[in-house]
């Protein structure tokens, strides 16, 4: 069986079991970041590293600046999904000797303007040649503290769910300029207890059903309440992928209060209650329900997949 036909998810699930874990991880592969405890200190250690690749994330027309910022961001914006505060970063350049030194000056413009965002510090790296595309991968590290750290897998049923920001249409320029929601998600972690959270970095149509499985759990979507770009429509908001929001689990007792303090805290950016947790027995019935709502099967349009 090649990639193709087996997928990115069912890959890991091969590959993730066998990793070597030792004493001091707390969560490893599997979710938006490592976490880790240190020798010393109250705060827990963040690990991520993610990369953006030539003819996959951007294209040879794309301003090299643009390409930095996103190359920095992406990690980040896994940061956000953990509630964590990022510091330190490593820079890994693999790029064609026949690119301009200019080219290689912007790109690093780019990395330089998105850490300086969130105070990351780049501290190092590694550059090496090659005949295929660029690729431009950043290893970041960081803290989250011991109380609000947040995994994919404590979702219960019965849990709404909440998305930040506006979905789908990300093609048209949200993909290579977005700020991750670091400030929003360490600002929900200090006030609320939240139960499971990712960032929609492949689409609403496959970080969605992580996030469920994560927590062993189903979910029900309303999806005409799906809060969409300008011009986007529901299927976009589902399969485009790039949206770089956040998606979270918080307890329905909290939803009203959330709702409110959000308003106060961040009048511009929406907060959308887009559906629930429930069992996986309900699952099956809500999502065919919602698909026959929609005229789409929630199946076909599933976000953006590696390797299919």
């Amino acid at each position: 069986m090649n990639l193709r036909q087996l997928g990115e998810d069912r890959l890991l699930a091969r590959l993730l079991p066998s990793l070597s874990i030792h004493h001091g991880v707390i969560a490893g592969a599997g979710d938006d970041c490592a976490v880790t405890k240190p020798p010393r200190g109250k705060n827990l250690l963040l690990l991520k590293t993610d990369c953006v690749v030539e003819k996959i994330h951007f294209d040879a027309t794309t301003d090299p600046v643009l390409v930095g910022w996103k190359a920095m961001m992406r990690p980040l914006s896994d940061f956000a999904a953990m509630s964590g505060g990022p510091q330190f970063a490593l820079i890994t350049l693999v790029v064609s000797p026949q690119r301009s030194s200019q080219w290689v000056k912007k790109i690093y413009r780019g990395l330089n303007c998105a850490a300086a965002r969130f105070g990351v510090s780049v501290v190092g790296g590694e550059t090496s040649s090659t005949r295929g595309p660029a690729v431009i991968s950043v290893s970041v590290s960081g803290f989250v503290e011991k109380n609000r750290w947040v995994s994919r897998n404590g979702g219960k049923a019965g849990d709404d769910l909440f998305v930040t920001g506006r979905l789908g249409g990300s093609l048209r320029g949200k993909h290579l300029w977005f700020v991750p929601r670091i400030e929003e998600s360490r600002w929900l972690t200090k006030n609320f207890s939240i139960r499971a959270m990712i960032d929609l970095s492949d689409g609403l149509g496959a970080d969605l059903p992580r996030l469920a499985r994560a927590s062993k759990v189903g979910f029900q979507i309303n999806m005409e309440d799906l809060p969409l770009n300008r011009g986007a429509k529901i299927d976009n908001a589902i399969s485009d992928g790039e949206d770089y929001e956040l998606l979270f689990a918080i307890s329905p007792r909290d939803s009203d209060r959330l709702e409110k303090s959000w308003k106060r805290k961040f009048p511009r950016l929406p907060l959308t209650r887009i559906g629930r947790f429930n069992s996986k027995f309900e699952m099956q019935n809500a999502v065919l329900s919602e698909a026959r709502r929609s005229r789409m099967d929630w199946k076909l349009h599933r976000g953006y997949l590696h390797f299919q």
